[in-house]
Order: structure tokens, then C-alpha cells, then sequence
């Protein structure tokens, strides 16, 4: 029962991000790249305390820090500047829809093991994410230059993922990280920044995107990652956008269309598709894991 309060409260935190983005940058409270260095910096300092307070080296490999940073970099640009016109719940979908199937086609193109179930729950995926992005109308489809930047932030998320596998000390390399990623970002705010706008509304929203539900979030994340089984830690990843939708429908008046519904659920189903059809895993063998941790 801990562990599962301990994961929905991650997964809560996770969600917040995209509903405190939205209301920062949709609201003009805050310019996105802005929100994003702020972020950046106050996520830094709070994983930088815990791991002092841990007694975590924070030296780490100078290459490796370069590339994460830059992976988180891309990621925090694009979900920012993105969120000036997407909503909470849609900039979700898109995010953790691209990061699922781009990471399941890199471990593809890398030669993992890929059965005909993971190939049709990554098209059903990428067809749901359609649905949603794709121009058919102005009314009900999503911007498209805004869907594109959220998808480069989910290729960058899913970039900084793929480099942190086998990180020996990931609190550790997550608060470096973040250092760099903030040295990285002032030049982002140069180029893409628009008139900076910088409320006392925006100031709050943004601390508390980067040490609380950034910082404190994946430091949780980390603590209840070990107790679960790989399929389990992929699977309940996919309740975030949920929790986004409905959190943006109840705080931010979204309205969540039929468009949003269909596409939602091709993207969530097809994504559950894809880790439970892994070779050698079935439903029966994932919670069978999960309770055996």
C-alpha cells in the first residue's frame, strides 16, 4: 500500500509539470524559455541539496554531462515553448506518446528482441497521436507548430532517458545535469525568447515546477524505481497524461473533446500494447513481478 502511494504521488508530481507550465506560460504569467531556465535552475539546486545531504559525489564524466544536458536542454525548450499554446492534458499525450514509441524504435533499430504485438501497439500509438495532431480542421485539431515542439521535447526526454540507463548514481547525475542543462539554456532564452515576461505569479509556478515537482519528483521516482518491476515502471507512466487531462479539465477549464478521448486512448492502449507484448512477458508476468518486489 506504501509503494503505491509513493508511486501515485510520482506520477501526480509528473503530471503537475504540464498543469503548472500551462498555467505559467498559457496564462502569460511567465515567457516559456523564461519558465524553463527558472525551472532548470530551482530543480538543480534542490537535487544538488539532496545529494549533499546523501553524501553523493557529484562528480561525473564530463562527456556524459554535455550530453545529458543537452538532451535535457531540448526537452525543457520544446515542452516550455510548446505549452504557450497547447493544453495541459494534450501537451502530455504528445509528450509521453513520443518518448514510449521513440525509445521502443531505438531499442528496435538497436537490435533488441521486437515482437508483431510491440509493432502494432507502437502504429495504434503513433495513429492516436495522429488523431489528435493531424489538420483536418482548425477547430478541433491541435497546433501543429506547438505538437511538433512538444515532440522534439519528447525526443529530447526520451534522449536523456536512453543516456541515463546504468547510471550508477542517477540522483547524482540528474542534479548535474540540471547544472548544465541551465548554463545551456541561457543562450536558449536568447534565441527563442520572446519579450520576457517575468510575474511574481509566474516566479512561484516556475520554483515550484523545478524543486518540487521536478526536483522532489524525480528523486521519488528514483527512491520507488528499484521496487518495481521494468514493465510495471513503463505501464504506470502511462496514467500521467490521464492525470493531466483530468487535472487540466478540473483547474484549467480544458475541455476534452471526442477527438482528445479517441486519440487518448489509441495512444495509452497502444503504448500498454507495446511493454506487455515484449518477448517473454505476459499481463500474468508483469503483476507477478510486481508483487514479487
Amino acid at each position: 500500500m506504501r509503494l503505491f502511494l509513493l508511486v501515485s504521488l510520482t506520477m501526480v508530481a509528473f503530471a503537475a509539470n504540464s498543469i503548472l507550465g500551462r498555467m505559467a506560460i498559457g496564462a502569460g504569467h511567465m515567457e516559456a524559455t523564461s519558465f524553463g531556465l527558472l525551472r532548470l535552475f530551482s530543480g538543480a539546486v534542490t537535487l544538488t541539496v539532496l545529494c549533499l545531504l546523501s553524501k553523493l559525489s557529484l562528480r561525473r564524466d564530463l562527456r556524459q554531462t554535455l550530453w545529458g544536458g543537452l538532451a535535457l536542454t531540448v526537452y525543457i525548450i520544446g515542452f516550455s515553448v510548446a505549452y504557450k499554446d497547447l493544453d495541459a492534458g494534450l501537451g502530455a499525450l504528445i509528450l509521453f506518446g513520443v518518448v514510449q514509441v521513440s525509445m521502443f524504435l531505438w531499442g528496435a533499430l538497436r537490435g533488441s528482441a521486437v515482437s508483431l504485438g510491440q509493432i502494432s501497439g507502437a502504429v495504434i500509438a503513433l495513429a492516436g497521436l495522429a488523431v489528435v495532431v493531424w489538420p483536418t480542421d482548425g477547430a478541433s485539431a491541435a497546433p501543429l507548430g506547438a505538437s511538433l515542439l512538444m515532440a522534439l521535447g519528447g525526443l529530447g526526454w526520451a534522449g536523456y532517458s536512453l543516456l541515463g540507463r546504468g547510471a550508477k548514481a542517477p540522483l547524482a547525475a540528474t542534479a548535474v545535469n540540471f547544472a548544465a542543462a541551465t548554463v545551456m539554456m541561457i543562450p536558449g532564452v536568447m534565441i527563442f525568447g520572446a519579450e520576457i515576461v517575468v510575474s511574481p505569479t509566474g516566479v512561484v509556478l516556475a520554483l515550484l515546477s523545478g524543486a518540487v515537482t521536478s526536483g522532489l519528483g524525480y528523486a521519488l521516482w528514483y527512491y520507488v524505481l528499484p521496487q518495481l518491476a521494468p514493465a510495471v515502471a513503463a505501464t504506470v507512466q502511462l496514467s500521467v497524461p490521464v492525470i493531466a487531462i483530468l487535472a487540466g479539465a478540473a483547474l484549467l477549464g480544458e475541455v476534452i473533446g471526442l477527438r482528445l478521448t479517441i486519440g487518448s486512448v489509441a495512444v495509452l492502449g497502444g503504448i500498454a500494447v507495446v511493454v506487455l507484448s515484449a518477448p517473454g512477458r505476459n499481463l500474468r508476468g508483469v503483476l507477478g513481478s510486481a508483487k514479487n518486489n
